[in-house]
Formats: structure tokens, sequence, C-alpha cells
């Protein structure tokens, strides 16, 4: 059983803040309602004390502080979680938003990023140089989180995952000692953290393998919702022999309003979001089948590879209520096609959508062992969120994320990506990882045997 903060004394508080040249945040501070919120409104936790950490110091001593004193302890890096695992009720969380830097480095096209980063922010700095590290669709998301569960994105076809372009890592481990991970050295914890998520210590540090990508051909095809088993039959065909400059992933949405044209709002469709990085030239001639398909809409064109990214960020910003399901998938058969037609049909908020990401091309050519990252031979990874501004809505857009999940789980490759998981519990972590798993149980067992990095999606010692 853990402490709680307000039973440890005034002294040892004291002497604890003394060592932190950051922020200490507790319950009766003006700014705490503030600093305890998450990106998912839907997650209400109230933690004895928040460490705004701005240096290594900073996350070392506050390792310590909660190991020596019993405290659960959440780490936050800045960005999203569905699950709200960044943060806990009574305990310490130390937050590592205040850990911001980005160098690139030119010679050898990598950049080193710092463990409360968001991925605009690295888009931003590297963009000048014509490089982009692969991560994710939306540039609000955090580094830190998104890279330890695996990165799909955009670019995960022609570069891979986040984790493929992992190089190195600096981290705070359990006993409070300060590691650098790599090829080279402390190889099994680096093999952890590429997939594993924070379970192993707290990642302070990133490097990462930039690629030349400078501009993208990219933007949403829409077709009406009673094509979805047309378009997702014709999809699976097309996106798994398309060359690998070609990314797409293909959803179940609702167009909710500006950008968009006023005859599309508040109707539902089945949609395409492209993301091309090849040869301009040849981009029509590849692209030619998507457009035989009629779309109602298509708005596809030459942008800045940040542009891209920032796409969904003003429909989605901090505060809205989220709930998630997701899966693996390797087949769009007829099953499968008829129930994304038919909770597609009845997608009850406007920001509520199913996405499906494919891990074909680059991603798939990473053997299954050689990162925790188990299902390289699945098709998609798939995400159900349903999403509203207003709380009145999350028992609905909760249901509708239940009951649409449960239709498709039979026909699924048994697991999900971490990153899209809520709080599901021990065996949908075991089936996540499925034959990683005890490999991770071992260095688990290794650097974190008290399981003090228990807020995640939890790989038990």
């Amino acid at each position: 059983m853990s402490t709680s903060v307000k039973d440890l004394n005034e002294s040892t508080i004291e002497t604890f803040a003394s060592t932190i040249r950051g922020e200490l945040v507790f319950p009766q501070d003006s700014n705490y309602n503030d600093a305890r919120k998450v990106y998912n409104a839907m997650i209400n936790k109230h933690p004895g004390l928040i460490v705004k950490c701005v240096d290594v110091a900073d996350v070392i001593n506050s390792v310590n502080f909660g190991r020596e004193n019993n405290l659960l302890v959440a780490v936050r890096g800045g960005g999203h979680n569905g699950g709200g695992l960044g943060i806990c009720d009574d305990g310490l969380v130390i937050d590592l938003s205040g850990i911001k830097f980005i160098r690139v480095d030119t010679s050898n096209n990598t950049v080193r990023v710092g463990g409360g980063n968001l991925w605009g922010e690295v888009d931003h700095a590297t963009h000048p140089f014509g490089l982009a590290v692969p991560a994710g669709i939306i540039s609000s998301t955090g580094v830190g989180g998104l890279t330890l569960g695996g990165g799909v994105g955009h670019l995960s076809r022609k570069y891979g995952l986040t984790i493929d372009n992992l190089l190195e890592a600096d981290m705070v481990l359990a006993d409070g000692s300060f590691v650098t991970v790599s090829s080279k050295q402390n190889t099994d914890l680096f093999w952890a953290i590429r997939g594993g998520g924070g379970n192993f210590g707290i990642v302070t540090s990133f490097k990462f393998k930039a690629h030349p990508v400078k501009n993208v051909i990219g933007g949403p095809t829409l077709w009406p919702i009673e094509k979805t088993e047309e378009i997702m039959e014709w999809y699976h065909k097309f996106i798994n022999n398309a060359p690998d400059d070609l990314n797409g992933f293909i959803a179940t949405m609702v167009i909710p309003g500006a950008p968009f044209p006023e005859h599309l709002h508040n109707k539902q469709f089945c949609g395409i979001v492209w993301c091309y990085t090849g040869e301009p030239s040849k981009f029509d001639e590849i692209f030619k089948p998507v457009l035989a398909l009629n779309p109602l809409f298509a708005h596809v064109g030459e942008m800045p590879y940040p542009a891209i990214q920032t796409l969904f960020d003003g429909l989605m910003p901090p505060g809205l209520q989220w709930y998630w399901r997701a899966d693996f998938f390797n087949e769009l058969g007829q099953e499968v096609r008829a129930q994304h037609l038919k909770f597609g049909s009845k997608i009850p908020t406007p920001l509520s959508q199913m996405h499906l990401y494919p891990i074909s091309g680059a991603a798939s050519r990473v053997a299954k062992d050689e990162t925790p990252w188990a299902y390289r031979d699945a098709k998609y990874a798939g995400v159900i969120v349903g999403v509203s501004p207003n709380p009145i809505d999350s028992d609905k857009i909760t249901k509708w994320c239940k009951d649409y999940w449960e239709a498709l789980h039979p026909y699924s490759s048994g697991g999900a990506y971490s990153n899209f998981m809520m709080d599901e519990g021990q065996d949908r972590v075991k089936a996540s990882y499925k034959h990683n798993y005890e490999r991770l149980v071992k260095i688990k067992n290794r650097y974190d045997p008290n399981n003090l990095f228990r807020v995640n999606q939890n790989i038990k010692p």
C-alpha cells in the first residue's frame, strides 16, 4: 500500500523542496487545478504533489523522494495519453514538460530532444533543414509517450515507427541512477524502451535518426458512409501494394465544420488521409486509382510536412472528453467491413471516429522480436475514439466506442497498440506484447523489481 503525500511530515517535504530547481505544486496552491489537468477531460485525478522538473537532477531527486517515501509515482511527458496514465490520486507526479531542448545535427541527420517536448516543437526545429522524424499525426502529441509506445503515423510506411528511428536515450532508473541506452550500451534497456512504455525508467532525452522530408503531398479524400464496405475492400488491396512513399490511414468520421465546405458538415463519411513523400512528378500516376473512385471531396496537395502534422490540431484541443478502444487487424473481410459501416453510420458526436493505420512498408520489415512492438505482421493498428467537448456526452461516446470495439474484436489479432489503450488490465497488456512479454518481465525485474513505475500499461515484475 502506498503512502499518501499528505501523510508525510513537513520537514521531509521541505528537505525535498530544497533539492528541486523546478516548481512544486500542492493541492492548496492556486495553480493546482491547472497543473493537474490532462489532455483527456474524462480523467479527474488529484495528486498529492506535482513536481515540474526543469532538469535531470530534478528527476533524480523526485524519483528518490518517491521511492524512499513509498509514494505512488506517475510520470507525465506533456502530451496526450488517452488513459490519463500520467497522473494519479494522492501520489507524486513527476512532470517533465519543462525539460525541453532540441538540437539538430546536420552532419549525421540526428536530433536530440528533451523528455518534455511535443512533436510540433520537433517538426518546427527539423523542417528548416529539410528533415523529419516519423511521429504520429497530431503535433500536440508528446515525444516521450508516443516514442516509448511505438509511434505510428504519416511516415510509418516510408521510414518505420518512431522506435525504429530511436538511436539513444538518457534515463533515470528506479534506484535514482542515470544511464544512457543505445545499441552499444545497456542494450537490454534500449530494447525494452522501444515499445515497452514507461515501465523501466524516466527518459529525459531522446536521440533520433531524421530523414529527408521537406514537403509532402497530402490531405483527405471522403466518400459517403454508405460506400464504406466498397472503399475498405479496395483500400486493403491498394495500400498493401502501394509504394512505401504513399501512406494513407482510413477512417469512419463526421465532418464537424470548418475548414471543410459547409455541405459536408455533420455528415458521416468514410475517409482516407494521405501523405506522399516521393517524387512529386510521380504522384498523379500513383494517385489515379484513388480519384477513379470518385471521392465526394478530395483536398490533396503539396504542403510542408509540419502542415500535415497540424492538420487536425484545431479539432482536437486539450480538455475534451475522450474514450479509446483499440486492436490490431490483419484483414478487412466482409464481416469487418459490415461492422465499420454499421457503427460508422451512427457516430454519436462530430469528433468521434475510427482510424486504421497501415503497418505495411518499412514498419513491417522489422523483426517481431527486434523491439517489444510485437505486431509487425499485423496490417493495421486500429483505434476507435469517442470524443466530445461536453461531459454530458461521456456515457454516450463510451457506449458507442465499447459496442464498436466488441463487434470488431473477434476479428482482431488479439492485442492493441499500447498508445491507443485506456487502463484495461493485465490481460490486455500481455496480449499486446505477446511473445515479447516474458522478456520485458525479466528486464523489469532487473531495473524496477518493486514496480515504482507502474502508472502505465504495466509490465508487472
